[in-house]
């Protein structure tokens, strides 16, 4: 604070931290509640807003899921000691999740150009009901053999067609 600069959550915490709650300090904390009860009151009357949070948690559910898929081995816990250790294993999850995601960004993005190519009109509020995070496709077991001399650009495995 003598500097003249100080991040919001550091400067609560030290006017929380005070044994003598400050007017400033009980203001503040008095904002904070008119804010959360104007959320509450929001969630509690607006069914609108209540399929918007529950689609936004679902969609966070489902990289949490897509994270639990992935992770394998020891039973998806973290036995590393060292920080640097359990860095890198989450950065190497987080880059297979990433894989995943991308990939099936990639696929769902020609399969709806696919289907538009089709004469089908793709409606963008069924789009929003999609999500990268789908598994059921990935063989975590399997054998996985990649030729480093293949060139992979501009080439997507076909689609599979629904037969009719």
């Amino acid at each position: 604070m003598k500097k003249g600069w100080v991040t919001a959550s550091l400067f609560i915490s030290k006017l929380q931290a005070m044994p003598q709650k400050s007017n400033l300090a009980k203001a503040l904390q008095e904002y904070g509640k008119i804010s959360k009860t104007i959320s509450i009151l929001r969630y509690a009357l607006s069914e609108k807003h209540r399929m918007e949070i529950t689609t936004q948690l679902n969609k966070g559910e489902a990289i949490h899921d897509l994270q639990q898929f992935l992770h394998l081995g020891r039973e998806g816990k973290i036995y590393a000691r060292q920080p640097s250790e359990q860095e890198t294993h989450f950065g190497c999850l987080n880059l297979l999740i990433n894989m995943v995601i991308v990939w099936n960004t990639v696929y769902m993005a020609e399969a709806i150009y696919d289907i538009q190519s089709e004469g089908i009109e793709v409606n963008d509020n069924d789009l929003k009901h999609l999500s990268p995070a789908r598994r059921a496709h990935i063989n975590r077991y399997g054998k996985h053999i990649f030729n480093k001399n293949e060139d992979f650009k501009d080439k997507l495995r076909p689609l599979r067609k629904k037969k009719k």
